[in-house]
């Protein structure tokens, strides 16, 4: 007999038939019922030990967090809270669990407790809920990008180049720390290291992606990005997950109409097949908003939030615009912002970005047409000369979601802006080599899949949304 999944036996109209299952005992009560989870689903299915007939030695065994294979016959639940039970016919326990040791007790773990048993905490209804979404995302982009005719490119974990030129790399060095190779001026010799230059994890892989896209047309990038930078807060980390596409001679308004698509299709995908997981976390947020002073609870649900975004049209504004909105605003006038806008050349922080989207435009908002100097040296620069063809899309709850831009096809302006940032042009040849072979118009953006998490999920802290967190000074599992 083929072994079933806990989803199978609670969706599939297979009720009195033999069935076998195997996975993890939440819990265990009067001696008789057991609730079953195997990870296929939030939901247990109720497993009902016949004690009289079962050796005492096996019910001991039963415990939480034990593994066991359960054999019995599917019947229609005479209790309330579940259509389908297992009357147990056989029961081996596969793998036991200390009830003294077993952290994942059945009652109410604190998140700080569970990221110290981040290897356990999926076997609880948050976590497991949340790892399944980011799952079924990850499936869904790689789904809208192939339907799309798009090619997957795996652009170098190990580069020396810096993409953001903010410098918060982390070094990859075979040499001694102790003792390493020195340069006549007393610098450490990189010609002696493995690669025979100084090289880093990336930040991004956008300029690599940038290189197929301008020969295979639409290509995206989906892996591990790092970021050395020294900040604790609940949402940054030192290794996340990016997605990049890069599109060629695609514009700034191509590139808006592509994230927002995007956007909209893997969002349908979790609504659509997600929806137990986003029910259960739908309500687990709407509890913990309770305990919230009412001017800090959100002013919609987390489905609410989902649909939101799929069955609204993306507001375009510009920059511009924005400002003149937010300088303008009863938060801004009455000193409530936190940062107060005073002038054009702001840079947007989280509280103006939900403004304009939940107060103001009622809508997800895509700004585009940023002030050059708060941007990066790779965006497009506009006619005006202070500005360029960057774009940021804006969610309730969470503000940016996505940056992107059409980025600088002309090698003089690009080489210019370089200088002016002191980015060396050897370091960036092979870059550069695409505005002198074929340049066209070319756009592209990025969306970090831990943001999409945790805008999906609800969850607050992005440690909560990736298997395991690298945070400074934290590097466990």
């Amino acid at each position: 007999m083929t072994s079933r999944t806990v989803a199978q036996l609670l969706s599939d109209d297979i009720s009195l038939q033999e069935v076998e299952v195997k996975g993890w005992v939440r819990t265990f009560r009067a001696d008789r019922f057991i609730a079953l989870n195997d990870g296929s689903t939030i939901n247990n299915i109720q497993c009902v030990v016949d004690f009289e007939n079962t050796d005492e030695s096996i019910l001991k065994r039963i415990t939480t967090g034990a593994a066991v294979h359960i054999k019995g016959a599917l019947v229609e639940s005479q209790g309330k809270g579940q259509k389908v039970e297992i009357q147990v016919n056989d029961i081996e326990i596969l793998g036991d669990s200390d009830p003294k040791e077993y952290p994942i007790q059945p009652k109410k773990h604190t998140f700080e407790f569970l990221r110290d048993n981040a290897h356990l905490r999926t076997r609880t209804n948050t976590f497991s809920a949340v790892m399944r979404l980011r799952s079924s995302l990850s499936f869904a982009i790689h789904k809208y990008f192939n339907d799309n005719g798009f090619y997957y490119m795996h652009t170098p974990f190990i580069t020396g180049s810096d993409a953001e030129g903010a410098g918060e790399m982390f070094r990859v060095s075979t040499l001694d720390p102790k003792n390493p190779p020195l340069t006549e001026e007393g610098e450490v010799d990189y010609k002696e290291d493995f690669f025979g230059k100084e090289t880093n994890l990336t930040v991004s892989g956008q300029l690599e992606a940038e290189t197929y896209a301008m020969s295979l047309g639409k290509v995206y990038t989906f892996g591990p990005t790092f970021r050395a930078e020294n900040s604790n807060t609940s949402r940054h980390l030192a290794e996340f997950w990016m997605i990049e596409p890069e599109v060629a001679f695609m514009d700034l308004a191509g590139n808006m109409d592509l994230a927002e698509d995007f956007m909209k299709s893997v969002i349908s995908y979790v609504l659509e097949h997600n929806k137990e997981d986003l029910e259960f976390l739908d309500e687990r947020l709407a509890k913990e908003e309770e305990k919230l002073p009412q001017a800090q609870r959100s002013p919609m649900g987390l489905i609410e939030k989902l649909k939101f975004v799929v069955d609204n049209h993306f507001k375009r504004v510009s920059y511009t615009e924005a400002i003149d909105i937010l300088r303008n605003s009863k938060p801004n006038k009455k000193k409530k912002f936190d940062y107060i806008i005073e002038e054009w050349g702001a840079d947007l922080q989280s509280e103006h970005e939900r403004f304009l989207v939940e107060k103001h435009f009622k809508c997800p908002v895509i700004l585009f047409d940023y002030p050059a100097n708060i941007k990066a040296f790779y965006m497009r620069l506009n006619e005006d000369g202070k500005t360029v063809r960057a774009m940021d899309i804006l969610f309730p709850g969470i503000g940016e979601i996505i940056g992107g831009s059409q980025r600088e096809e002309r090698l003089e302006v690009l080489k210019e802006k370089m200088a002016a940032l002191d980015i060396p042009e050897e370091e960036l040849w092979w870059y550069l080599d695409l505005r002198k072979y074929g340049t066209a118009v070319h756009s592209g953006f990025g969306l970090g899949l831990e943001r999409l998490v945790m805008f999906a999920t609800g969850m607050s802290n992005i440690r909560d949304v990736i298997p395991y967190p690298r945070t400074p000074q934290n590097a466990e599992f």
